[in-house]
């Protein structure tokens, strides 16, 4: 797995545990607690490498495959949790006596035993004949077959997309995160662990299709009934949700930006059309994200951007992308600020994942405002590389009528939940612009989100180690800025009232000792005011003063002022 850091954040203080709970009212299962939670039979071992060997039939929407999972035990058990939706069937589990790299075609009966098993929902318990010894690697081979569940509205609502060209053939492609990668491969359906040493994907299609997956392209080659197997392979630790396929009428063209191979898969249909308009942005953002957060975190895999049936996901190495071949959000400025139109949205937002999701991973997806308030701010600072800081104000900015506040970023933990608000994407990145605003030195704050990426590439983390980090490395107390914006709904309000010879101003929050710098102007001038709960005195210089207004740009919070 990742490195993964221990550190757990609902520990931070009960009283924030407490409210979470009260505030998500929400009714949990044990199919919940099962899919989202860390039991020993799951913490028991860590998975080094998946060997996914699939066969897809488009026409009957049905696969036949099997996955080797190797793992090191890391407490002695004679059990372990694996997943699998329930819709799928389990065909067999064996235990192999022989080590492979590669999926197999099959061992000898002598190489291998079979495994007992019981399911729970989605949940596989699989028994052992003997105990497995810690420190020890063992691999399975676990053979499975079904239908797997169709999505209604990919990517935020899981499943197979599939479709047609048009030229009818087949267009097909998978999207998982928050329902589970296990929907369609047998895993350990939990982002707290990953496999030290990637996959190999080997994927079986009709020989008029071509297959994408993760990381390198090694090989295809003509198989039995009119298939052809395709290979990939990931070197790098993958989150589960990430691991993919694409089926398509694909064609394949490449560039290069210094040592970084840049792969495209697009419909045959498309190939001159994306040609030209992935040069717009691609290599611009590469350039951009490398110089602020650090080089690209899966060079020995390569990146590219896969043609996909719906709109777009972060799948590693292998960007879904869907926007049709527009500029915006399929057309349209998520902003409202204009600024939006300035650049293709699914290029840029499922790219900075690279990064920020696919590189640093949260270990529960109730914190997964680590994946995407982090990324949602990567496109300001794409559109500030390209276009400037003002233009990049405008664009964050304009997010916030995006922002409910109505429920806290941080979702319930244990149990599979993700967030259903918008508010881990547009409040997290503008929560971030208020902390860059803070410290109120750009080249302070740049340096501390490169040496973020950089500190925590490759890893699972939790909030605590983000705040924490950047509390040490600001040399400021941020730890009640981020409880205030990810623990509760409401936003910072300084309220000013205006008095004899000037104004007082104070903090309403719900964090207690909070403290936060803010810029207000007084007849256009910026004054940087340090507000905390305790109301404080500003005194006007008589008859030259009299004009306030918050710096709202620069600081996501509302503003009172009492007359």
């Amino acid at each position: 797995m990742k490195k993964l850091l221990t550190f757990d954040f609902r520990l931070l203080t009960l009283g924030l545990f407490l409210f979470t709970q009260i505030l998500f009212s929400q009714t949990f299962t044990k199919r919940d607690s099962l899919q989202g939670g860390l039991p020993f039979e799951r913490t028991c071992f860590d998975v080094l490498r998946y060997g996914l060997d699939i066969t897809v039939n488009p026409d009957e929407k049905y696969i036949l495959g099997k996955n080797l999972i190797t793992f090191k035990v890391v407490e002695n058990t004679k059990r372990i949790q694996l997943d699998l939706f329930e819709n799928m069937k389990v065909d067999s589990i064996f235990l192999l006596k022989d080590t492979f790299y590669f999926p197999f075609e099959e061992a000898k009966n002598d190489k291998k035993i079979k495994l007992e098993y019981e399911r729970e929902y989605n949940a596989v318990f699989i028994d052992f004949p003997e105990e497995l010894d810690e420190g020890i690697e063992y691999q399975i081979a676990f053979h499975y077959s079904g239908k797997p569940k169709e999505a209604k509205n990919a990517p935020w609502d899981g499943g197979f997309v599939w479709k047609k060209d048009s030229n009818g053939k087949p267009f097909a492609g998978v999207a998982v995160q928050g329902t589970g990668a296990s929907l369609w491969y047998p895993c350990k359906d939990s982002q707290s662990d990953e496999p030290d040493g990637g996959a190999v994907i080997l994927i079986k299609v009709p020989d008029d299709l071509v297959a994408v997956s993760n990381g390198n392209y090694l090989t295809d080659q003509k198989w039995k009934d009119n298939y052809r197997q395709w290979i990939w392979e990931v070197k790098n630790p993958i989150n589960n949700y990430n691991i993919t396929l694409n089926i398509g009428d694909y064609v394949y063209f490449s560039d290069k930006l210094n040592d970084l191979d840049i792969d495209y898969w697009v419909l045959r249909e498309n190939e001159e059309k994306a040609k030209k308009h992935f040069e717009d942005d691609v290599k611009p953002m590469l350039e951009c994200f490398q110089e602020k957060f650090g080089a690209y975190p899966f060079m020995e895999d390569g990146y590219k951007l896969v043609e996909t049936p719906y709109l777009g996901m972060e799948h590693q190495s292998a960007v879904a992308y869907g926007n049709q071949y527009k500029k915006g959000y399929l057309g349209n400025d998520i902003s409202g600020s204009g600024v939006g139109m300035l650049f293709d949205f699914i290029i840029i937002h499922e790219t900075g994942h690279e990064w920020f999701g696919n590189s640093i991973t949260s270990k529960d997806i109730a914190d997964m405002w680590i994946h995407e308030a982090f990324t949602t701010y990567s496109e300001a600072v794409y559109v500030e590389c390209r276009w400037g800081y003002e233009k990049a104000m405008q664009y964050i900015n304009g997010q916030n009528r995006m922002v409910e506040n109505r429920k806290p970023i941080v979702g319930q933990f244990g149990v599979n939940f993700k967030p259903k608000s918008s508010d881990m994407y547009y409040k997290g990145a503008l929560m971030l612009n208020t902390i860059r605003h803070i410290i109120n030195d750009d080249e302070k704050w740049w340096k501390l989100i490169l040496d973020y990426s950089n500190h925590f590439k490759h890893q699972i983390i939790e909030a605590k180690d983000v705040i924490d980090f950047f509390t040490k490395e600001s040399g400021i107390n941020l730890k009640p800025v981020f409880e205030q914006y990810l623990y509760y709904p409401n936003l910072p309000e300084l309220e000013i009232r205006p008095v004899k010879n000037g104004f007082t101003y104070v903090w309403k929050t719900d964090v207690k000792n909070f403290e936060m710098p803010v810029e207000i102007t007084l007849n256009g001038k910026a004054i940087r005011l340090k507000a905390t709960n305790k109301p404080q005195f500003y005194k006007l210089k008589k008859g030259k003063e009299t004009l306030i207004d918050v710096t709202l740009d620069k600081f996501y919070v509302k503003a009172n002022f009492i007359k």
